[in-house]
């Protein structure tokens, strides 16, 4: 997408914009079943496996990829995000030396204070939320190792869909939205002081390269600023509402052992879950600074078709 065109202020973009908006519109998913991608093996794909999963990443900025490699091995989803352009990973603080985060129940003091780690559901965000916006997030990848007993499953929504439909209700929402100081994540502390600075940015932005939407959000309520203006607060306030309603483009899945997600960092929450205690939950979780590449033309000039490359 050229720059600038997600501004609702450049009229020289409104054509580029309403293409790309229908192209998105017309590629909405019904359902999960229609981004799962069968594949022998995440770490070596098929020509065919490939252009599958480059094919759902077109239309939705995501793929369910599932497999019958179950191994507790982190080389899988590092060498499945290669193949997409992806190496840049995020080290967040909890993550590995590998920069790959071991998501499961953990009640050690470094873990027990954040939601990821625990049976708890997690509300709407996309990954990163709190980086700088000098280092956001363009890639997630989850990959399940072992799958809670019950419940623990994703709803998603891709973020194109949440600013089309934002847009289409208010501009004046999307303006606030993209504003420098829209949202802030206050510091974090510990022991030793501020572990990590207050972070300001916009919610809504633009890849100063390819032009692709990003979206940096989280729905939670506590440690979160946004702009003291009161459309700021409406537009958070009717985002939130969005992502509780049965929007179209929203869907579910519940990840099973060699089962993945393939993200450009869309929109997510997870439900609560039981563990299994002799096998209890694992999910190893990617974060790129990387864009996903090696999908050829942009959804925006190619739009999908929804049979255009079923899965096997």
């Amino acid at each position: 997408m050229p720059a600038g065109t997600f501004d609702p202020d450049n009229q020289a973009a409104a054509g580029a914009y309403a293409r790309w908006r229908d192209a998105r519109l017309a590629a909405l998913p019904a359902s999960a079943a229609e981004l799962i991608v069968e594949v022998r093996d995440p770490r070596a794909l098929s020509a065919i496996e490939h252009a599958a999963i480059a094919a759902r990443l077109q239309r939705a900025n995501m793929v369910i990829y599932a497999s019958r490699i179950d191994a507790e091995d982190k080389a899988i989803p590092m060498a499945l995000g290669r193949q997409f352009g992806l190496t840049r990973l995020d080290g967040n603080w909890l993550a590995d030396e590998d920069r790959i985060t071991q998501i499961a129940v953990n009640s050690d003091a470094s873990h027990r204070d954040y939601i990821p780690y625990t049976s708890r559901s997690m509300n709407w965000h996309t990954d990163g939320y709190y980086n700088d916006p000098a280092r956001p997030i363009h890639a997630m990848l989850l990959h399940c190792v072992r799958p809670a007993r019950n419940g623990g499953e994703n709803m998603l929504l891709d973020h194109d869909i949440a600013y089309i439909r934002m847009r289409e209700h208010n501009a004046d929402f999307v303006r606030a939205m993209m504003a420098p100081r829209a949202m802030t994540i206050p510091a974090r502390e510990d022991d030793d002081g501020v572990a990590r600075a207050a972070v300001t940015g916009p919610v809504f932005s633009s890849h100063p390269r390819s032009g692709r939407l990003h979206m940096r959000y989280t729905a939670r309520t506590r440690s979160i600023e946004w702009a003291g203006d009161a459309t700021t607060a409406a537009a958070a306030a009717w985002l939130r509402e969005l992502l509780a309603s049965a929007t179209a483009g929203k869907v579910r899945v519940r990840l099973e052992a060699g089962m993945g997600l393939l993200c450009a960092n869309v929109l997510h929450e997870r439900s609560g879950f039981e563990d299994d205690p002799a096998a209890p939950r694992l999910l190893y979780r990617a974060r790129y600074f990387d864009e996903i590449g090696n999908v050829s033309a942009s959804p925006a000039l190619t739009p999908q078709r929804r049979q255009a490359c079923p899965a096997r």
